[in-house]
């Protein structure tokens, strides 16, 4: 019977080995528990008593072939001893080998997570690894144990799965755990319509990490909403899934909206609704928003633009074989462009490519009005692109996006004091 902890065992045992027994990783029993080399059966308290009496109900052969006090004794205690030794050895190395190899298989579904690929390119990843070490190791010997090591790690799309969705509960409940210790938060709220029709509302957070000491933006939640998207719904499901994970609504300062009415009104919007709970909250309507509704064009630009993209989609859209005979023409003549972007207002960072596409090929046409027209607003919009961009990313503050709205508003006066010097005056749209 070997003792595990700092109290010998008396009696017919040992007195306990010469070097402590190996546990395995991750488990600690402060407890010191008798545990018998024999039968491997451990006894709940470490007294003399208890030993004997288990010594004598279940091993009283041992004691006659072994008599007390004989090498035959020492040596076949040392013989168990030895082999709970090199068992304890082997379920280590089996643990740690295991978790060596889940570790593994977390970080490759982290990579290809971060890369937006799909779950069955993990499978994949151990055909591209054993032939790498097929063409790189020439030992036959480490190559057989690195193989080996390679095709332990589960690498299959329905691992792949199951470890993402790991690695998202854990960043997950580690973001509820940072806003509780949070004492205030501010959300932003958008609700776009996906593919399948869809609405999905997209909350964003943003928080100072006092354990970082930086300021965090994360995206806490996507909702699906199946039925109305009205501001009601909105504060309903938002406050559902606050209840559900502990968070306190009233922690909200800041709230900030894309200006929807559903968002904004005044007695049943998002921001009205929520300012009901917490008074002390503030709703800001989206900078980024308000400078693509600034970018209207009038009257006049307006069948510019419309006129262009009449035309791009006639050549794109009437059919593939117009489209296949634009482009080959565009390659007989050696054009810069080998085709022409399709404008989307979903996309509005498109319009400036697109009319500068459309600018290249518009050097034969001879209403020279009309193309001073298209080139006016693909360098417009090329201001345009560059300050929405600049307006964008991460860590964003109101005093930054504040600077570059102030600055192109400068620029505006600039280039309007320079239409005027060349004796153009700008018309004044009728309908504002």
């Amino acid at each position: 019977m070997a003792a595990r902890g700092p109290h010998p065992a008396r009696g017919p045992y040992p007195a306990g080995p010469p070097h402590p027994i190996p546990q395995p990783p991750m488990e600690k029993n402060c407890d010191a528990k008798p545990l018998c080399l024999l039968c491997h059966e451990s006894l709940s308290v470490l007294k003399e008593y208890n030993i004997q009496r288990h010594h004598t109900e279940k091993h009283q052969t041992f004691g006659a072939q072994f008599p007390k006090g004989t090498s035959e004794r020492a040596s076949k205690v040392q013989s168990l001893l030895a082999s709970y030794n090199r068992s304890s050895s082997t379920i280590v190395r089996a643990c740690t080998a295991q978790e060596k190899a889940t570790a593994a298989s977390l970080r490759v579904s982290l990579i290809l997570a971060k890369k937006k690929r799909p779950f069955t390119d993990s499978e994949t990843v151990e055909e591209r690894m054993l032939a790498v070490l097929d063409e790189v190791i020439s030992d036959e010997k480490i190559k057989t144990s690195v193989t080996a090591a390679v095709k332990s790690v589960p690498l299959s799309d329905t691992s792949n799965v199951r470890r993402v969705e790991i690695l998202a509960m854990d960043l997950f409940d580690s973001l509820i755990k940072d806003l509780n210790k949070a004492p205030v938060m501010s959300i932003a709220v958008d609700e776009s319509t996906d593919r399948s029709d869809t609405a999905q509302l997209c909350v964003y957070v943003r928080l100072f990490d006092s354990d970082c000491a930086r300021f965090r933006e994360e995206l806490l939640c996507l909702l699906p909403l199946k039925g109305h998207t009205t501001g009601e719904v909105f504060f309903d499901k938002i406050s559902t899934f606050f209840q559900n994970n502990g968070l306190d609504r009233t922690r909200v300062c800041l709230l900030v909206t894309d200006g929807a009415p559903s968002m904004a009104g005044r007695i049943n919007g998002l921001a009205a609704r929520w300012s009901a709970v917490a008074p002390g909250m503030k709703s800001l309507h989206c900078i980024v928003h308000q400078a693509v509704l600034c970018a209207k064009l009038s009257r006049h630009f307006k069948t510019v633009m419309d006129n262009v993209m009449a035309t791009i989609n006639f050549i794109r859209a009437t059919s593939s074989l117009q489209h296949r005979l634009f482009r080959q023409l565009l390659s007989d003549i050696s054009a810069e462009h080998n085709g022409l972007l399709q404008h989307n207002d979903v996309r509005w960072l498109s319009k400036q490519q697109t009319k500068k596409k459309a600018e290249a090929h518009l050097n034969r046409m001879i209403d020279s009005s009309f193309m001073s027209d298209v080139c006016f607003l693909s360098d417009l919009f090329k201001h345009l692109n560059q300050l929405n961009l600049g307006l964008q990313g991460r860590d964003k503050t109101v005093i930054e996006l504040v600077e570059q709205t102030s600055a192109f508003q400068a620029k505006l006066n600039i280039f309007t004091a320079d239409l005027t010097d060349l004796g153009i005056r700008p018309k004044a749209d009728p309908r504002f």
